[in-house]
């Protein structure tokens, strides 16, 4: 593969992109039953510190990725490639673009979350420069639920 990134058109969510897009991150395996995903779309586009970005091939959603920021760190979730559009570079040109949303608000550093048994996609962000720092993170419901995987 070249260094040179594939083109996308690379626009913030809209209104009418949010049933395409749930579909899309359903179909990658990126939604758990404790995280309903147009609610996190909801959420990402209440305020300024984060949207998500959508890649079209022409004129299909060909991938996404969640990006925002708590004002220290910027945090990626939700990047998903197309099934039959994987292999064309799709999700370095987001994960770009999300790297460029967070560097225009002054957000110097990027962190994201992998579930351990990912090789595949440890992989990917490891061919993009990212490290897996030791951390240990803990985690809790706030509505008293039950701990999830």
């Amino acid at each position: 593969m070249t260094d040179k990134l594939p083109t996308l058109a690379i626009a913030p969510i809209d209104d009418a992109d949010v049933a395409d897009v749930v579909a899309l991150w359903q179909a990658c395996g990126l939604t758990r039953p404790w995280n309903d995903p147009a609610a996190d779309i909801a959420l990402a586009r209440k305020e300024s510190n984060a949207t998500v970005l959508i890649g079209r091939d022409e004129d299909a959603i060909a991938a996404t990725v969640l990006v925002g920021h708590d004002g220290h760190r910027g945090w990626v979730y939700y990047l998903a490639v197309d099934p039959v559009r994987r292999h064309r570079g799709y999700g370095r040109v987001m994960m770009a673009a999300a790297e460029e949303w967070l560097r225009r608000r002054g957000i110097e550093k990027l962190q994201l979350l992998v579930r351990a048994d990912n090789s595949q996609v440890r992989g990917f962000y490891q061919a993009l420069g990212y490290s897996e720092p030791e951390r240990v993170i803990f985690a809790k419901w706030l509505d008293g639920r039950a701990p999830t995987p």
